[in-house]
């Protein structure tokens, strides 16, 4: 009977089959211990020269790392082994055996290990964090189901910015010039009016020249928008959502948090509500602690990082200045140089991992922000629309997979929180 691992509760002192690789191979002459995935598990098992026929043995023999496998034999539990069960084999299948293995034992640099990507991916660490960004990602579908959020999705190639367009990829579009999506947001603001609440999930790219531990060229990213939510109905589905991550990071991927020797107790302190400030504030604070900034600057990587050190839970940074924000954010009514957007920054030093704001409704403004921030607004008259026909208050925001990962996984770079990262100087494998 072939089983996976994951289910080997179910077949405890009963014979099965699995089929898997050999990541680890070690002899004491006439006993082989095999240390064997197979994507959803691992476990040691034990070969016996006197336990297995003689094509077996040599099979055994012959194996190297990273062979691929099909094994018979007992399983059982064994408190000794890493894993808590063992196999006692009594027959090996080789299905393919494998050339010398590049990634050995021995300590590689990252430029090394990036080049072999798709090597390395096999390594149990990397198979943790992918394992844990799996979990946040179903965390997140299932919390904005249960919202009541319609899950749609939004073109890649757009015909404008949504945000910055110094930060475009350009690309040809037949006899057009199209972009590389930078957010879904504009397009789910149109659905809203369909669907109620919405939230698309796929890739986004910004052409930024940054080398920071936070940034990608291509990175995933949740964008939510809900129609009738203002700024902060908006702010406390961001809280939730991440409390609910966590929570189900905690609960389920608890050997893989192990595996990253992440330690969990201050994601264990985590607790609602998370505070609220504003940017004005914020910049008093920064300055105060000597920080080179004025009002009016946005944040970096560095000031992120100094605020997020400030607090043991995630913060919200609200309401910074229009002129530094996108032309869409609604104006905030007690100031109108201000706007009603916030950032939640993660704590221990990991930054910015949502941005959100209440978007503006009014046509009118609409038209303003647009000729005041000097943008093309032929390609936005569809956009624009939307405040012609039945236009209501409503709110969004973008959640980012990888600075997310990296944050629970306590990485020190978001390039692990992706399988095939792509940075500036990268673009392989």
């Amino acid at each position: 009977m072939y089983i996976l691992l994951n289910d080997i509760k179910k077949y405890l002192n009963k014979t099965v089959i699995l089929q898997g690789w050999i990541f680890n191979v070690r002899s004491s002459g006439s006993i082989y211990f095999l240390q064997f995935r197979d994507g959803t598990g691992e476990i040691q098992a034990v070969v016996s020269k006197k336990e297995v026929d003689k094509k077996s043995w040599e099979t055994c023999e012959s194996l190297t790392i990273e062979s691929s496998i099909e094994l018979a034999g007992r399983v059982y539990k064994e408190k000794r082994s890493p894993y808590g069960y063992e196999m006692q084999v009594n027959n090996i299948k080789l299905i393919s055996l494998a050339q010398e293995y590049p990634l050995g034992k021995k300590a590689h640099g990252i430029e090394f290990l990036m080049d072999h990507r798709h090597l390395w991916v096999r390594s149990q660490r990397q198979a943790a964090i992918l394992k844990i960004r799996d979990e946040i990602i179903y965390a997140i579908r299932t919390l904005l189901k249960n919202k009541g959020f319609i899950l749609t999705d939004a073109p890649i190639f757009t015909p404008t910015s949504c945000e910055e367009t110094t930060t475009l990829f350009k690309t040809k579009y037949f006899n057009k010039t199209a972009y590389l999506s930078q957010s879904g947001q504009l397009y789910l603001e149109a659905l809203i009016y369909s669907l109620g609440k919405v939230y698309d999930f796929g890739p986004t790219f910004r052409a930024e020249k940054s080398k920071t531990r936070r940034h990608l060229t291509e990175f995933w990213m949740m964008d939510a928008e809900a129609a009738f939510v203002d700024h902060n109905e908006n702010m406390k589905l961001q809280e939730q959502l991440v409390i609910y991550i966590i929570q189900q990071i905690l609960k389920n991927r608890k050997r893989e948090l192990k595996i990253l020797e992440r330690d969990i107790l201050p994601l264990e302190k985590i607790k609602t509500p998370f505070e609220k400030i504003t940017y004005d504030e914020i910049i008093q604070k920064l300055q105060k602690k000597g920080v080179k900034i004025k009002w009016g600057d946005d944040f970096g990587s560095d000031e992120e990082t100094t605020i997020s050190n400030m607090y043991h839970n995630p913060v919200f940074i609200e309401k910074y200045p229009a002129k530094t924000k996108a032309f869409y954010m609604k104006p905030d009514p007690d100031n109108p140089k201000l706007v009603l957007n916030n950032d939640l920054l993660a704590p221990e030093g990991y930054g910015e991992i949502i941005g959100g704001s209440q978007r503006i409704d009014d046509l009118n403004t609409l038209k303003q922000k647009i000729k005041e921030f000097k943008i093309d607004r032929k390609p936005l008259e569809w956009y624009i629309d939307l405040r012609r026909y039945g236009s209501v208050p409503h709110s969004g925001f973008g959640l980012g997979i990888e600075r997310t990962v990296g944050w629970l996984c306590g990485l020190k770079h978001i390039r692990e929180a992706i399988p095939f990262p792509r940075l500036i100087n990268r673009l392989r494998p």
